[in-house]
């Protein structure tokens, strides 16, 4: 078993297609599926499920990709360290629903790092993509929230996906919309208030259930609703329309200046907290990442 070979597990993994990994990779398709054929019979372990889809990471699979990650991850640090290796690529990956908190310590960890080269992702989407994108190893550590209303059906899910949640924070819910919005000067808001102005939510794609979606209070009778797929369009509504959305009251004014958040009078929470993998050991830099979320979380909170 080689380091490359390693390397050619985790990209597949990635991908989740021989084809895609291998244009990654630059290398041809039969090679990518020889390496990999080769790693299976040495180790006579499956690590992929192949299917006309795709490729999915096995449970034998999932154990592996734990420590081949954790390998490779410290051989770049050994290489970046002690070879001067200009060209050595580390990676880390985030998958989040819409939190600027999270993206905020994705830039403190870029900062912090310094690295010269690096292959990092961070992606803001679906709570289902969150899920299947921890699950299968596409990235290390999710970001996601939990209560009352979505608690149990959540919770199965990532026991039956061999996660783990942990919890960050426990926030009241807000109201996030403009500074100009007719009600931004409120100490506090009640539901019935923001009848006249748009919702705004996060599409959820072919799991658009009550149970998946980012915002509490999902199945409250809103008589003007405007679904969104990104973060930037969602602002833009709240400051062109007077829209408004619920969440957790964090809000960075260097990354959202024109954004504030008012108290909702509802008895209600919000649990915010990241996903792992049962399976998998928490890498350097995913273990440094959580800790400058906490960090972050908690400067706002206090």
């Amino acid at each position: 078993m080689t380091l490359q070979q390693l390397k050619y597990v985790l990209q597949v993994a990635k991908d989740g297609s021989i084809n895609e990994a291998a244009k990654n990779l630059f290398i041809s398709q039969p090679s990518l599926s020889n390496a990999i054929k080769d790693i299976e019979e040495e180790l006579e372990l499956s690590l992929f499920h192949r299917t006309n889809k795709g490729i999915t990471v096995t449970n034998d699979g999932e154990a592996f990709l734990g420590y081949a990650r954790a390998v490779v991850e410290q051989y770049a640090l050994l290489e970046e360290r002690y070879l001067d290796k200009k060209n050595t690529q580390i990676s880390f990956s985030v998958s989040t629903q819409h939190y600027s908190f999270a993206i905020n310590a994705f830039v403190e960890l870029l900062e912090e790092v310094g690295y010269d080269t690096y292959n990092f992702s961070i992606e803001e989407t679906k709570t289902n993509e969150i899920i299947e994108n921890v699950k299968n190893m596409k990235s290390e550590v999710g970001i996601l929230y939990m209560n009352d209303f979505n608690h149990d059906v959540i919770s199965k899910i990532l026991h039956e996906s061999k996660l783990v949640f942990h919890s960050l924070f426990v926030a009241k819910p807000h109201v996030f919309m403009s500074m100009k919005h007719p009600l931004a000067h409120r100490k506090s808001v009640k539901l019935e208030e923001l009848d006249d102005y748009p919702y705004l939510s996060y599409l959820q794609g072919e799991t658009n259930s009550f149970y998946f979606m980012e915002e509490i209070q999902s199945t409250y009778p809103h008589t003007k609703s405007i679904k969104v797929s990104d973060r930037g369009t969602l602002f833009n509504l709240m400051i062109g329309l007077q829209g408004y959305t619920i969440s957790t009251g964090i809000v960075f004014n260097e990354l959202n200046p024109e954004i504030t958040a008012i108290p909702l009078e509802i008895d209600d929470y919000i649990e915010v907290g990241y996903i792992l993998h049962k399976k998998s050991f928490v890498t350097p830099l995913a273990q440094k990442y959580l800790d400058l979320l906490k960090k972050s979380c908690q400067k706002v909170l206090d």
